[in-house]
Parts: structure tokens; C-alpha cells; sequence
């Protein structure tokens, strides 16, 4: 299973989209507390994924998980 496929299993996102580098996750409320939900996900689970995060991708409540 590979790591986004794990990710996704422990976060639960909501609203997702899948991209070729990853996945954006959408529709956040928190966008600090969804972040640092994520990284913790990835620090805990010792998983390959980097979050991206632009002030773009913030104004409509979104991030980024990729491939580190």
C-alpha cells in the first residue's frame, strides 16, 4: 500500500481530489489545525509525504500531501 493510500486511510479526509503528485485535501474550515493534523499523521506513521501549502490553496481552504 503506498503511503498517500495509507495517509488517507488514517487522516479521513472529507473532500479530496486526487493529483498526480498526490492528493489536495479541500473544504477546510481550520487550515492550521487540518495541517497540523497531517503532519502529525505523517510524523507518527513514519510516512514518505510532505505537506504543501500556498496562500493560494489557503484562501479556499485547501493543502497539499505529496510524495516527499
Amino acid at each position: 500500500m503506498s503511503d498517500i493510500l495509507k495517509f488517507i486511510k488514517k487522516y479521513d479526509p472529507s473532500k479530496m481530489k486526487q493529483l498526480k503528485t498526490g492528493i489536495e485535501i479541500r473544504g477546510v474550515a481550520d487550515i492550521e489545525k487540518a495541517i497540523s493534523r497531517a503532519e502529525y499523521v505523517i510524523e507518527k506513521n513514519k510516512l514518505n509525504l510532505t505537506v504543501v501549502n500556498t496562500a493560494e490553496m489557503a484562501a479556499y481552504g485547501a493543502f497539499e500531501i505529496q510524495e516527499a
